[in-house]
C-alpha cells in the first residue's frame, strides 16, 4: 500500500522498522510526506482563513473565563448573576473547537514533524513556564509558612507536577490561599494538559486520514468520545464519585470538540457552501439542548457556531496588536486568588472585578511582549505584522520594540 508516497507495505515486508536505521528511514519518509502535504494545503487556503476573527474570539473566550472565575471564587452574591449568564465550561469547549480547527491546519502546513512540534512548544510552554515559576517563588510572600516550611517537598512537588502539566498532583503551595474559597494556585491550567495530549495525537490522526480517509476516522472517533462522555456522566450521577466528574473533563471525553473543529477545517468548502443550513441546524440543536440533552450533536453544533463566528462576520485584524488571550487565560486565576486573599476588596465586588480585569490585562500584554512573542518564529503572522501601536507598547513594556 502506498500512502501519499510512503510505501508502507514494502517497508513492513522488508523489515526496515525492526532496527535503528529502518526507523530513521521511516522518519525521513514521514518528514517528506509532511512537506508535500504542506505544499498541497497552502494551495487550498480559503479566503476566510486569511481574514478571520480567531484572535478576537479567543480573547473574548479567555475574558469570559476570567470574569466567571472572579464571580465564582469571590462568592459575592452581587456578581452571581454574571456566572448564570456566562459559562466558563462552554468557553473552554469553544477553545477546544478552535484548537481542533487551527492545530490540524498548523500540522498540515508544517514542513516536518519537528517543525510542527517546535511551533507548538514555542507557543505554549515559555509563558506557561514563567507563570508556574512566578507562582512558585513569588507567592512565598503570601504564605503563612516560614521559608523552611514553604520551600519543602510539597513546594518541589508543586514545581515538578505543574511544569509537566500534571497540575492535579499538587495544585497548592504550602500556606498559600488557605483561607480562600479554593486553595488551588492556578485552577485554570488543567485544560493545558488536554491541549498537549491533543497536540500529540494530531500527527497520528493525519497519518490515519491518509490511510483510511478523513470521515472513516473522524466519525467513529467522535462517536466514541461522546459515548465515553455519556458513560462517565451516568456513572458520576449514579455513584456520586468525583473521579467520574473529572474523567468527563479529560480526553477522550473532550475529544469530540477537537474533532468537530477538525471536521470543519477539512470540509470548509462544503461548510461555506451550506453555512446557513449548518448554522440554523446547530442553533436548533443548542436550543433544544437547553431543555432536552442531545449529547451526540451538541459538540458539533457548538463547533459550527464557533467556527461561523470566527470566519464569516469578519471584524478586522485584532491579532496585529498581539495575541493576549493565552496570557489572560493562564494569569487570571492567581490574580483573582491574590486579590481575594489580600482582603483589599472585602465587600467591594465590582471593584474586585474591575481590578482583576485591569491587572490581568496588563499582565497578558506584558507576557506577550516580554515572553510569548520573543519565542515565536519569524514566519509567524504575529511577528511579521508589527504596527506602530504595537511597537510603542513594546517600548513601554521594555521589550525593545523587537520585530
Amino acid at each position: 500500500m502506498c500512502i501519499a508516497g510512503i510505501d508502507t507495505q514494502s517497508t513492513l515486508n522488508s523489515g526496515e522498522i525492526s532496527d535503528g536505521s529502518g526507523t530513521i528511514q521511516l522518519i525521513r519518509k514521514l518528514t517528506a510526506f509532511f512537506r508535500r502535504q504542506a505544499r498541497i494545503m497552502s494551495q487550498q487556503s480559503s479566503q476566510h482563513l486569511k481574514y478571520n476573527n480567531f484572535d478576537l474570539l479567543r480573547l473574548l473566550l479567555s475574558g469570559t473565563v476570567c470574569v466567571v472565575h472572579t464571580c465564582e471564587l469571590s462568592g459575592y452574591p452581587q456578581l452571581a448573576w454574571i456566572a448564570r449568564i456566562l459559562s466558563s465550561a462552554v468557553a473552554v469547549k469553544a477553545f477546544f473547537v478552535i484548537s481542533g480547527f487551527l492545530i490540524f491546519m498548523s500540522c498540515e502546513r508544517s514542513s516536518s514533524l519537528a517543525s510542527y512540534a517546535s511551533k507548538r512548544i514555542r507557543r505554549l510552554y515559555p509563558a506557561y513556564f514563567v507563570v508556574v515559576m512566578l507562582a512558585a517563588f513569588g507567592l512565598f510572600v503570601m504564605s503563612s509558612r516560614n521559608a523552611h516550611d514553604y520551600f519543602s517537598f510539597a513546594w518541589v512537588k508543586y514545581l515538578v507536577a505543574n511544569l509537566t502539566f500534571l497540575n492535579f498532583l499538587q495544585p497548592t503551595l504550602p500556606g498559600v490561599f488557605e483561607s480562600n474559597k479554593m486553595s488551588a494556585v492556578n485552577g485554570a491550567l488543567w485544560t493545558l494538559k488536554i491541549e498537549v495530549l491533543f497536540y500529540m495525537t494530531v500527527p497520528v490522526f493525519i497519518f490515519l486520514f491518509r490511510k483510511y480517509s478523513r470521515l472513516t476516522i473522524l466519525v467513529p472517533c467522535y462517536c466514541l468520545s461522546v459515548a465515553f462522555s455519556v458513560a462517565v456522566a451516568i456513572a458520576a450521577e449514579r455513584t456520586h464519585n468525583p473521579i467520574f466528574v473529572e474523567l468527563n473533563r479529560q480526553l477522550p471525553a473532550q475529544l469530540s470538540y477537537f474533532l468537530s473543529g477538525a471536521f470543519l477545517y477539512y470540509f470548509l468548502p462544503f461548510f461555506e457552501r451550506r453555512v446557513a443550513f449548518f448554522v440554523l441546524g446547530s442553533g436548533l440543536v443548542l436550543a433544544i439542548g437547553m431543555f432536552f440533552p442531545l449529547p451526540l450533536f451538541e459538540p458539533f453544533a457548538l463547533a459550527t457556531i464557533v467556527v461561523f463566528c470566527a470566519l464569516f462576520p469578519y471584524v478586522g485584524n485584532v491579532g496585529k496588536y498581539g495575541d493576549f488571550s493565552y496570557g489572560t487565560y493562564i494569569l487570571h486565576f492567581p490574580v483573582i486568588q491574590i486579590l481575594i486573599s489580600s482582603g483589599w476588596f472585602t465587600d467591594r465586588p465590582w471593584q474586585l472585578l474591575f481590578a482583576v480585569i485591569a491587572i490581568t490585562s496588563f499582565g497578558a500584554i506584558a507576557m506577550w511582549h516580554l515572553v510569548e512573542k520573543r519565542m515565536l518564529l519569524r514566519s509567524s503572522h504575529y511577528v511579521s505584522t508589527t504596527p506602530k501601536a504595537q511597537t510603542n507598547v513594546s517600548r513601554f513594556l521594555g521589550a525593545g520594540g523587537h520585530a
